[in-house]
């Protein structure tokens, strides 16, 4: 089969993208598949052969080299941020009839909504954090927001990856920079309450037809909390498992497969918890997660004795089962 590993992207997260995209061209079985590199980036889309960019057709998601045209069996989707991880790729892979990895288009840009994710998930008794949503033009005081909330507070783009944008506010002085940090990255905003506690990371996934908690993994940050330094710069220590006791690694493997069935996900996923109180509270989930060497669901499936060519094979067994929606 023709396998494209789809990476980069229009946000800031491209970068990380396309380490992923690396990543996972490195564990694919070579002897199943053969694989392209396919980067989907501002300046064009492109399938890289022998390090020559080569257009990708968009009316059929295809390339053309020395007159040979070449179409694709499957698509593996690592695109974090838009248009990879927000649906829009997904909605024009289902239009064209190519099975591809991760969930589809509505999940994807459910989730990709932190908003939405929160309103869905509120139906179903998932603990989270209070929260105030902001659209740019509206304006609420600093006072109104720590009447609400409490001191300190978090203030994050709805829609944005890797903690781009994302500000802790420990006093009011913070507060008009750290609106000013998020609009920048999204014209609507959320400003959640503080949770003290510890904070792990649960990669999710459908494995031979079963919701499947990879492992749990406690983040240490250096900084005033996990942000892009702390994700990618070496700022954290990222301890898996998580020195939880038996009974709350057990709520937290509940709470993680309730996330991941009630917002219908199939593939790789990612969600955050901070377990306050012995009760772990959702922030959000990742239906992109990193794959680069430094990523934390890699560092997962080593510690349940997984190969990475074992769940990608997984991965591309589920998209050539999934029907289009019109086609169910």
């Amino acid at each position: 089969m023709n396998i494209a590993v789809v990476m980069g992207g229009y946000s800031d997260e491209s970068v990380i993208s396309l380490r992923s995209g690396q990543l996972i061209l490195q564990n694919l079985d070579t002897s199943k598949y053969k694989t392209y590199e396919v980067q989907v980036l501002p300046e064009g889309w492109f399938a890289v052969v022998n390090n020559k960019k080569h257009n990708i057709d968009k009316s059929d998601f295809s390339f053309t080299k020395e007159g040979h045209k070449t179409t694709f069996d499957t698509i593996i989707n690592t695109v974090h941020g838009t248009p990879g991880e927000d649906g829009h790729l997904q909605a024009y892979w289902e239009l064209l009839e190519i099975p591809y990895t991760g969930c589809n288009f509505y999940q994807s840009a459910l989730t990709f909504n932190k908003r939405d994710t929160l309103s869905v998930l509120s139906k179903f008794n998932i603990p989270k954090a209070k929260s105030i949503y902001l659209t740019k033009g509206m304006s609420i005081s600093a006072d109104d927001v720590v009447a609400e909330l409490g001191l300190p507070f978090f203030v994050k783009p709805n829609q944005s990856g890797s903690s781009l944008g994302v500000s802790k506010v420990n006093n009011l002085e913070d507060f008009e920079k750290a609106l000013e940090f998020a609009f920048a990255e999204d014209s609507d905003i959320l400003i959640e309450s503080y949770l003290k506690g510890t904070e792990v990371s649960v990669g999710v996934l459908n494995f031979n037809g079963k919701t499947t908690v990879l492992g749990l993994t406690e983040i240490v940050s250096e900084n005033d909390f996990f942000d892009y330094e702390a994700k990618y710069l070496g700022k954290s220590q990222e301890i898996t498992p998580a020195r939880l006791d038996a009974e709350t690694t057990e709520k937290v493997v509940v709470m993680a497969k309730k996330v991941y069935d009630a917002l219908g996900m199939l593939g790789f996923s990612r969600s955050e918890f901070i377990i306050m109180d012995g009760i772990p509270h959702f922030i959000e989930i990742n239906t992109n997660p990193g794959l680069s060497p430094q990523s934390i669901f890699p560092q997962q499936a080593e510690y349940a004795q997984l190969k990475l060519s074992e769940l990608f094979d997984n991965e591309i067994n589920l998209a050539l089962k999934r029907k289009p929606l019109w086609k169910k």
